[in-house]
């Protein structure tokens, strides 16, 4: 890795020749951050430098007093001995690519990012660089996304069913980024109201204000208590099942929508009743893909088991390397309430 462009260190990725970190894990003077989920946005920095798109729930996530330096797409800025700009990763709402100019090299940090079809945020933009750094949450052959139309219908379905029964049909995703993908592709195919978890409702009503088109949605807590909902999809964060709030769902059906569905015995495991594959990161064509896009023969790998993509890449030509091996890991250390 170019040491004056990016160094592994204990507070996160820094750029010497910039003086700035991305995504710090730590308090650090200054902060690139690629988007808003909890294992990337954290607060106590002295400023921020982020993508426009992105600010409201920036602000969310690191609080209204904090110093945010907000950037349009591609738009240069110059930080230190380099000029920086970001670029859309297709992640969740504001979610971005840093590109990285510099002592004649470009390098491009992707952050998490996704290739499929996504109404809540921009497309991911392949950036051509000399250097890629890939996230890998998904980095195995196994991992091939199923449309979103197949999901959506999926998941109708299964409402339907539990209409059928008689049941309250709750569906688990998490509460940034999957949740509002989920109530967006939902409303292409029905108009019904879903009714949402409270740590649901604020994130939602900032996409919406964003301009987000997403079915109607109204808080479980505003119901009469001892209402029955019976037939009625309800959400809710990961951390909500098995807990009391529960209770008033009697035997609901349960479900969850998440990447690592893909992997059969998952959601047997987990105790969910129905398992709906559905990830807002890159499966296995979409890291290839990118890599090929972005045209970088140094690629570094990062976040989740990255090692059979770096196999993969050296076998294919590219000089790959896991980027925990360069002494200053990025652990992944994903909240249960966001990013798969």
């Amino acid at each position: 890795m170019d040491s004056d462009l990016l160094l592994p260190r204990p507070e996160g990725l820094y750029c010497p020749a910039g003086d700035f970190f991305i995504d710090p894990m730590q308090p650090v003077a200054r902060a690139v951050v690629t988007h808003a989920h909890g294992d990337h946005a954290r607060s106590g920095s002295g400023l921020y430098h982020v993508a426009a798109a992105g600010t409201l729930l920036m602000r969310e996530r690191l609080g209204t007093d904090s110093v945010i330096h907000a950037h349009d797409w591609s738009e240069r800025f110059t930080l230190g001995d380099t000029s920086l700009s970001f670029h859309p990763s297709g992640h969740i709402l504001g979610a971005a690519q840093v590109r990285i100019e510099g002592r004649g090299k470009v390098v491009v940090v992707s952050g998490d990012y996704k290739r499929d079809p996504d109404p809540t945020c921009a497309p991911f933009e392949p950036v051509p660089c000399d250097v890629f750094v890939t996230e890998s949450t998904f980095g195995l052959p196994i991992y091939r996304w199923p449309s979103m139309r197949t999901v959506v219908a999926d998941i109708l379905a299964w409402v339907d069913e539990c209409r059928d029964r008689g049941v309250p049909a709750v569906l688990f995703c998490y509460a940034l980024g999957k949740a509002q993908r989920l109530l967006a592709e939902l409303a292409t195919r029905t108009d019904r109201t879903v009714h949402l978890h409270g740590a649901m409702l604020r994130l939602v009503e900032v996409y919406r204000n964003a301009g987000v088109r997403m079915l109607p949605t109204v808080a479980v807590s505003e119901s009469a208590r001892g209402k029955d909902f019976a037939g009625e999809l309800i959400m809710a964060p990961p951390s909500a099942a098995g807990s009391p709030w529960m209770r008033r769902f009697g035997k609901a059906s349960t479900g969850f929508a998440s990447g690592w569905m893909q992997v059969r015995g998952a959601r047997r495991r987990r105790g969910y009743d129905r398992g709906f594959v559905v990830s807002d990161h890159a499966d296995w064509p979409g890291l290839l893909r990118s890599v090929a896009d972005c045209g970088a023969k140094r690629i570094y790998v990062t976040h989740g088991d990255g090692e059979a993509l770096v196999r993969h890449l050296r076998d294919t030509g590219h000089e790959a390397f896991p980027l925990r091996s360069l002494g200053g890991a990025m652990p992944d250390s994903r909240s249960s309430e966001e990013g798969d």
